[in-house]
């Protein structure tokens, strides 16, 4: 196990269903539950599912909120990729490049669950993006 793992917590408004995308979608683990909350392993980093007790609302574009995975291994975004195109996910950008050409040449798209939270599966072709490049400006995209 890494030595430091990362942990999000999010809004759903309803767990079971909330358990059936991570799992049965995402591939998931799914970890301790009670009534109000579940836990979940998405790529070796806790994620916990709250139930809200607020409608929950679609976003107008992916940001500024949205969290996800970067991959290390293009096969492991691809095959990401082919499950969730295979089990009819919903995509709220389909895949793509951006800054192709450039150090920051990566590949991504963004999922968004039945609550409308919005994950991005990236993989940069350079790790060298991940946390550095910072003579670069770009970060994202210019329209969310």
């Amino acid at each position: 196990m890494a030595t430091t793992l990362f942990h999000l917590a999010f809004p759903v408004s309803d767990l079971a269903e909330a358990k059936a995308y991570y799992a049965d979608g995402l591939g998931c683990e799914i970890g301790r539950e009670n009534a109000s909350s579940v836990i979940m392993n998405l790529y070796g980093h806790q994620i916990v599912a709250h139930l809200a007790h607020e409608p929950l609302m679609p976003q107008r574009g992916v940001y500024p909120r949205h969290f996800g995975v970067i991959f290390t291994d293009e096969a492991d975004w691809e095959a990401l990729l082919e499950r969730s195109q295979r089990l009819g996910l919903r995509f709220y950008q389909p895949p793509k490049e951006r800054f192709v050409g450039t150090p920051l040449e990566h590949r991504t798209f963004f999922l968004e669950d039945p609550f409308y939270n919005l994950m991005e599966f990236k993989f940069y072709r350079y790790a060298s993006a991940i946390f550095g490049q910072a003579a670069f400006a770009q970060i994202g995209d210019t329209a969310g």
